[in-house]
């Protein structure tokens, strides 16, 4: 056991580091590798038996799995170096862009049907999934359309009620969740709901309002999973564990023979029994219930862990950002993440009903995998944005990965201002571009060494805000 104070100096290492101004963009890049690299490995493991057996190549999938994280690698950096203003003017189009998919997807001759639905578009030497990509840009137009509109009505001291807040942000939620149903797919049905509620959340819906919408919204998925048949059957699966073990309730109950199998070191890499054709899509849906026989209950507390430290990691970069935008796409995003993960390992262990939804960056899955890490990608971005990030990276502390990337100075925020006649709804002139403040730095010697001292102009009246009585939400 080590001493009370080898674990008091270690915790207090730990917590200089988290005071660092790039810690949190240093987690994210840290936490997508680790899922990542995780996810390779596991996926040429459960899928290595199944590959042999319909190609005569055990690498088979895991080489596409691997192209698609090359392909969301690029896509990772492509949304580190891009510039806020021109993600937020590009949000509609590249929604508008993601609905017109998913009705060309409905479209014999267009979407390619597998197992009964028709999801995908193929493209030749890959196929895309809309429904993925349409995560990603309901997620990045929902909070600049709830930004903008919160900004409009205050610069015209016009509230403006409700209505700016669910027009038309929930009627465009409904209509991508209906073309999403008629494909049919009600995972990510469920998915595009977790985001239309974490955006309505954080954008300062009433409680009671909240509450309302939630309940209906689980009326709705509970109607859903009832009218088809395979969905009524998983639901039936899952309330009589014990009935037809051979038939609706094999695919649950060999997840929970791997989980058990595994124990707490696991029977070690490779060694799965259950990837031998006994559960299916093991290298998929239920790749989890892979770790666990394979990796054991210490790697199942591995990936739990790597969520939970997400959730800190996002909500932290969502609390410390001084732009409104920030706040609400990083609260709304880690919401989706985690909450798609959550559902994946609840109806693995059996305490959910099957959905489908894949575990993020982990499970099988191109497109999935591709646009996750585009998100992560705009996260670690928010996190370069950071009032101490965005003075240590303009005073010239990129840090090694910075450095690395060659990645652009993030821009300050200025916060809008109101203008004398906005109120009266006279019009305005359009304001020039104004040119960063420069960061002012000195420096003083202490007792650990040189420790430099950062404060920008621009951002500490709205930082004292973000810190103080607008934490959480975005009011």
């Amino acid at each position: 056991m080590r001493p009370r104070g080898t674990r008091q100096l270690q915790a207090g290492r730990f917590g200089a580091w988290l005071a660092r101004p790039l810690a949190s963009f240093h987690l994210v890049v840290t936490i997508a590798t680790l899922l990542t690299v995780l996810g390779l490995v596991m996926v040429l493991s459960a899928s290595s038996v199944e590959s042999y057996a319909d190609g005569g190549s055990a690498y088979s999938l895991f080489v596409q799995q691997a192209m698609y994280a090359l392909v969301g690698a690029v896509l990772f950096y492509l949304a580190l170096r891009i510039p806020l203003r021109w993600l937020r003017q590009a949000s509609f189009p590249l929604f508008a862009v993601s609905v017109l998919l998913l009705v060309l997807v409905l479209i014999p001759g267009i979407g390619s049907t597998v197992n009964g639905a028709r999801r995908w578009i193929d493209l030749g030497l890959f196929s895309i999934q809309p429904s993925e990509f349409v995560k990603v840009t309901f997620v990045v137009w929902g909070a600049h359309l709830l930004v903008s509109r919160r900004a409009a009505a205050r610069a015209a001291n016009d509230p403006g009620g409700l209505k700016n807040l669910l027009v038309p942000l929930v009627p465009a939620g409904l209509l991508v969740c209906l073309l999403i149903v008629l494909q049919p797919n009600l995972s990510t049905t469920i998915a595009l709901g977790i985001v239309l509620l974490a955006l309505l959340w954080f954008g300062g819906l009433p409680l009671r309002l909240f509450l309302a919408i939630l309940a209906s919204g689980a009326i709705a998925a509970l109607v859903l999973a009832l009218s088809a048949g395979y969905r009524s059957d998983r639901m039936r699966a899952f309330f009589n564990p014990g009935d037809d073990p051979q038939g609706i309730n094999y695919q649950a109950r060999q997840a929970m023979y791997s989980l058990a199998d595994g124990g707490l070191w696991g029977r070690g890499l490779g060694q799965s029994r259950a990837k031998w054709s006994y559960l299916p899509n093991s290298h998929n849906d239920f790749i989890f219930a892979i770790i666990g026989e394979e990796l054991g209950f210490l790697g199942c507390a591995l990936v739990l862990g790597l969520f939970a430290l997400f959730v800190y990691t996002g909500l932290r970069i969502a609390a410390r950002s001084v732009d409104p935008f920030l706040r609400l796409l990083t609260a709304t995003a880690t919401t989706w993440i985690t909450g798609q993960a959550l559902i994946n390992i609840g109806y693995v262990v059996g305490l959910l009903p099957v959905t489908g939804l894949q575990l993020p960056l982990v499970s099988a899955g191109g497109s999935s995998l591709a646009l996750t890490l585009l998100m992560f990608g705009i996260i670690a971005n928010a996190a370069r944005h950071e009032p101490e990030a965005v003075a240590a990276l303009h005073a010239g502390q990129d840090g090694r990965v910075s450095r690395l990337l060659r990645l652009p100075k993030p821009e300050i925020y200025h916060p809008p201002r109101s203008r004398p006649g906005a109120a009266a709804g006279k019009p305005q002139p359009r304001d020039r571009p104004r040119e960063p403040d420069p960061p002012r730095t000195r420096t003083r010697a202490n007792s650990r060494g040189t420790d430099t001292l950062r404060a920008t102009r621009a951002w500490e009246p709205s930082y004292s805000v973000t810190h103080g009585r607008e934490r959480g939400k975005y009011r």
